[in-house]
């Protein structure tokens, strides 16, 4: 009667059977399965999009045919971009905007945001900028005088996150075109052509917080 009994006790997998009872190796394969199901579907549901976050501010990236014509006088290429916008997305921060009191969002103050002009000196007369935005945030280039002596990054900022854009000749701030808009969108260009005085100009992005975050370059218009 002891033998029948325990033969029925190992069936069940008694705890009292020193081998890997059979009931053990079902719960462990069962917990297996569920982890091989569980990274399964997050795969699944990362390629369906499910953990992306919105895209940048500015709208989607146009379409690679939006180069500008052909532009007159001397063309200043001039590239803008940032860094910051992969770690905004990360943290759920869709909006470009500025904490309570003003000066630059926690993303612009890393400083991962560049505006650069080739060539920085041109001859005075027509001069375009072809402005291409390879960053993950809306742009723009506005063309500002620089006084006698003052450096460019100097222009006081506002509460607003912006500096004054008083005579200023002209910006590029239009997507695929020209003259004033509402920014240059990710991935798109826009341009402008102006008449140009000789002297030093800088030339910065004047989206809020963008100016404090490091945009801007000199550009020197020669005499003739």
């Amino acid at each position: 009667m002891k033998r029948s009994t325990d033969a029925v006790s190992r069936s069940c997998g008694s705890t009292d059977d020193p081998a890997a009872p059979p009931r053990v190796w079902l719960v462990v394969l069962g917990a297996i399965a569920a982890l091989v199901l569980g990274v399964a579907t997050t795969l699944s549901a990362a390629a369906g999009g499910i953990f992306r976050s919105p895209g940048p501010t500015g709208g989607s990236a146009p379409s690679a045919q939006c180069g500008p014509p052909s532009l007159r006088g001397r063309v200043v290429d001039v590239t803008v971009g940032d860094m910051g916008g992969m770690m905004r997305r990360m943290m759920g921060d869709t909006h470009d905007h500025l904490p309570p009191g003003g000066g630059p969002s926690w993303n612009h103050s890393m400083g991962m945001m560049w505006l650069r002009a080739t060539p920085r000196a041109v001859p005075a007369g027509t001069v375009s900028l072809r402005v291409v935005n390879t960053g993950a945030f809306a742009h723009e280039v506005v063309v500002l005088p620089l006084r006698t002596g003052q450096a460019v990054g100097e222009r006081p900022v506002g509460t607003n996150g912006k500096t004054s854009e008083a005579r200023s000749p002209g910006e590029a701030s239009r997507t695929c075109g020209t003259g004033k808009g509402e920014g240059i969108a990710p991935g798109a260009t826009g341009w402008t052509t102006l008449t140009l005085r000789s002297g030093r100009y800088e030339l910065v992005c004047d989206i809020p917080g963008h100016y404090a975050a490091g945009m801007y370059d000199e550009l020197d218009v020669t005499s003739r």
